[in-house]
């Protein structure tokens, strides 16, 4: 298990997990993962802790790798599990998915007016 802690451009810190359930990710998945994260804090300045499980289900078939992405924010959370032939695309798909996930958080926080007050 790896624990870093990435610092934004607002300076604030994210955690950031990553775990490979029955095998030793290599650095350059590793990096590859803190990258895709990274990206993310773009959409949204309020991501407190991002946790990302790797594992490899049933080892002699295709897309076989499954990525499960575990987004901590303010006042929500994002979650995406996908599946594919190597944890780079799995990573991928769910970068894509927490990223609508958190843009759908902001478009409705940004719709709800605030009471007026009489």
């Amino acid at each position: 298990m790896l624990i870093h802690e990435l610092k934004n451009e607002g300076g604030k810190f994210m955690k950031l997990r990553i775990q490979s359930i029955n095998f030793d990710a290599t650095e350059q998945l590793k990096a590859f993962i803190e990258k895709k994260i990274k990206k993310l804090e773009r959409f949204s300045d309020e991501i407190i802790q991002t946790e990302v499980s790797l594992k490899v289900i049933k080892p002699d078939t295709a897309k076989n790798k499954e990525a499960l992405v575990k987004m901590n924010l303010r006042h929500s959370e994002a979650v995406a599990t996908k599946t594919a032939d190597t944890f780079e695309e799995a990573i991928d798909l769910c970068a894509f998915a927490i990223e609508k996930q958190i843009l759908k958080t902001k478009e409705k926080k940004d719709h709800i007016s605030p009471k007026k007050i009489v």
